[in-house]
């Protein structure tokens, strides 16, 4: 495939040629957002149960030594806040 068949024949906008021949698209990285835009929709929580961000579990984890499911579920039990798990774990 050639890389004008993506672009219609038409050579692609160029965000930033670097000195070392990279250079970046707006086409591609509009085309690379939307994906990835698309994927994070189609994620979506288990009825009953409390997403979490995987900062604030590595954030736990790290900070009080415990194993990623005891930080996972410590956020679940407090609604996935951040800030009143934090305090729950450090009265415990």
């Amino acid at each position: 495939m050639q890389t004008n068949d993506l672009y219609n024949g038409r050579e692609a906008e160029v965000i930033a040629q670097f000195n070392d021949g990279y250079s970046y698209s707006k086409t591609k990285l509009d085309a690379s957002l939307r994906e990835l835009a698309q994927d994070r929709k189609s994620v979506k929580p288990v009825k009953g149960q409390v997403a979490v961000k995987k900062d604030d579990v590595d954030l736990i984890v790290k900070e009080f030594d415990i194993s990623q499911a005891q930080a996972e579920k410590a956020l679940s039990e407090n609604g996935g806040d951040l800030d009143r798990t934090l305090r729950v774990l450090v009265a415990s």
